[in-house]
């Protein structure tokens, strides 16, 4: 199994998923509601356990009240090496 580092695209979208989430004080569960998601998929999002497709990330952004660019923008901000390219 391929290790996770911290610049897992990933883990780095999980991160922002997270952040975001939390600074809007919503939980997992309302989240889930809100995109028509599971819960525990919100969960393993989170902890960069899921490879999210396009159409979910819009999803994500869209219940989080923010574009999608904004989301991605955050993955970069908080993990210089998905920026970098740098994600092995």
């Amino acid at each position: 199994m391929r290790s996770r580092s911290a610049a897992d695209p990933r883990r780095a979208f999980g991160a922002a998923v997270r952040e975001k989430r939390r600074s809007t004080g919503v939980s997992q569960e309302a989240l889930a509601d809100a995109c028509g998601l599971h819960r525990t998929y919100i969960g393993g999002i989170e902890r960069g356990e899921r490879n999210v497709s396009l159409v979910n990330m819009a999803k994500l952004a869209d219940a989080l009240g923010v574009k999608l660019s904004q989301l991605v923008g955050a993955m970069e901000e908080h993990f210089p090496g998905v920026a970098d390219g740098k994600t092995r």
